[in-house]
């Protein structure tokens, strides 16, 4: 088993502090990211202050920054925890 001490808020506190650095790094100010992603002003800042979102929002967010790929690959390379879980998807997959 993976262990991991993150809490899911600090999860997703990474997570919108890396949005944020991708839409500062392209230039692009709140206003403008809300507007052209049709996700409000208040909820784009109530994000990338405590990574709180819909995750309709969040992927119009990833969108307009053209991230999508990253939430396509995102469980693309499955993680096994046992040899259980290996057996498991090959019976499955017969």
């Amino acid at each position: 088993m993976i262990y991991t001490f993150d809490t899911p808020s600090d999860i997703a506190v990474k997570l919108a502090q890396k949005m944020k650095s991708v839409r500062k790094r392209r230039k692009i100010t709140q206003k403008q990211m809300a507007a052209r992603s049709n996700v409000s002003y208040a909820t784009l800042r109530k994000f990338e202050k405590t990574g709180r979102i819909s995750l309709e929002s969040f992927i119009k967010l990833t969108m307009e920054l053209g991230l999508t790929q990253e939430l396509s690959n995102l469980f693309s390379t499955p993680v096994y925890n046992s040899i259980e879980e290996i057996i498991n998807e090959q019976k499955q997959n017969t």
